[in-house]
């Protein structure tokens, strides 16, 4: 690792000048956990860190019914699995930030940095689009309200502008009879990083889907969302039949990678077997 100068601004306002000074020579640190491997492995060799830890207005969940759910960019996967507002109406994503990598990085990780990184091998994004995240960030500008379906662009790419720093999450409010699952497929149990992942969001009463968001992760550039599954489970009652239909259209319309990890025909039957299993699963009716 190289020598670096460590900046802590007291202020965003004060972040986005230095980011804004130091242009591609420098690097945002949250809780550092892909970024000081990456300069380990000598990957990033910014002359300077610009580390948001004095930033409090940063930190911290907060809830309301008719607002529905703001997490702070530097809140950590722990705290947000273990969030009693965030088990009581959004248990997927309790369920899914309990899952994050190993207890090391769920407990210096946070949620903001792991956006910000845009890794696609990672289990947030996915589960956050399903729920219809909006991620906040602020910069010389002004203040920006991102659908994260924009706000991930591609391999590690966001569309942040040099200058801002992402500050907060938004989820709206769950509606009546919402319900939600995230699932995840790992090539060994050794493994922190899924090869896929599905997250599932709906509202139903009962078997019958009201209105459907499934997102697949891991095995796309991005996470994507699938329309025409999330069409052919709503105003439905879902069988086993119907999950395993929607599950065929999942893979098919996929833009599945194929790398070292496992080829793109791989992927797909992958996530083909964990969105089957996620929709019969969530509505109770056994897979095929």
């Amino acid at each position: 690792m190289r020598d670096f100068e460590f900046l802590e601004p007291a202020s965003l306002a004060e972040a986005s000048r230095m980011l804004a000074d130091l242009g591609d020579s420098c690097r945002v640190f949250a809780g550092g956990t892909a970024l000081m491997l990456g300069m380990r492995q000598r990957m990033l060799t910014p002359s300077h860190l610009v580390s948001l830890g004095r930033l409090d207005a940063l930190r911290g969940i907060g809830f309301d019914a008719r607002d529905g759910l703001r997490i702070g960019a530097l809140t950590l996967h722990a705290e947000v699995a273990r969030s009693p507002l965030v088990q009581a109406h959004y248990p997927m994503l309790a369920s899914m930030a309990a899952r994050v990598a190993n207890p090391q990085v769920r407990n210096q990780g946070t949620i903001g940095g792991n956006l910000c990184y845009a890794d696609p091998a990672t289990d947030p994004p996915g589960c956050l689009m399903a729920l219809g995240a909006q991620v906040v960030v602020s910069g010389s500008g002004g203040e920006r309200v991102i659908p994260i379906e924009d706000f991930l662009v591609d391999y590690y790419v966001t569309a942040l502008a040099p200058d801002e720093v992402v500050t907060q999450i938004r989820l709206p409010a769950p509606g009546a009879g919402a319900d939600g699952r995230y699932a995840r497929f790992l090539r060994t149990a050794a493994e922190h990083r899924p090869l896929a992942s599905v997250a599932l969001a709906v509202r139903r009463e009962g078997a019958f889907c009201v209105e459907a968001r499934l997102a697949v992760g891991a095995s796309t550039p991005v996470p994507a969302r699938l329309r025409r599954a999330e069409a052919l489970l709503a105003g439905k009652t879902v069988t086993s039949e119907l999950a395993a239909e929607a599950a065929a259209i999942v893979a098919m319309d996929i833009n599945a990678v194929s790398d070292m990890r496992g080829s793109d025909t791989y992927r797909r039957e992958m996530v083909r077997v964990v969105a089957r299993r996620t929709i019969a699963g969530l509505f109770g009716v056994a897979p095929e």
